[in-house]
């Protein structure tokens, strides 16, 4: 199988689901905590709370623009690779997964893609069945 969208593309859309996935986040201070280990003796926020931040929102809209910038057949094969990473499809069934995806909206692929828990494990998972790696992709010899 051939790719539609550049490698490269697809390895940044990667990164980026991996930066948006990897943020936690912060702590509604009106809650009350969980596990108090996150709390130092004086009742003030511990070390751990120093891990926790307000959500990076720049990360989610780089990944939607990129998403967004997508050819409508790109932005499928997107959607079809992610499909087929997380076995709803087989390899086997790629004509399948094509022709579903290319039935979905944008917008609303943009969406199923921003809202899959674990998008980019998913997505290295599609790549990885067709023989396709990251490995090295934007990197300087």
């Amino acid at each position: 199988m051939d790719l539609l969208t550049p490698l490269e593309t697809l390895c940044r859309i990667i990164i980026r689901a991996r930066e948006n996935e990897a943020q936690v986040p912060a702590q509604d201070p009106d809650e009350d905590p969980d596990n108090v280990d996150d709390f130092d003796d004086e009742g003030g926020e511990g070390a751990l709370s120093t891990l926790e931040d307000e959500l990076n929102t720049g990360v989610e809209e780089e990944l939607r623009a990129t998403l967004d910038d997508l050819a409508d057949d790109q932005l499928a094969e997107t959607l079809a690779l992610a499909w087929v990473g997380r076995g709803t499809y087989d390899v086997s069934e790629w004509d399948d997964a094509c022709a579903e995806a290319n039935d979905v909206d944008p917008e609303s692929a943009i969406d199923e893609l921003m809202d899959m828990p674990l998008l980019a494990s998913h997505l290295e998972a599609g790549l990885a069945a067709f023989d396709y790696s990251c490995d090295g992709v934007g990197q300087l010899d």
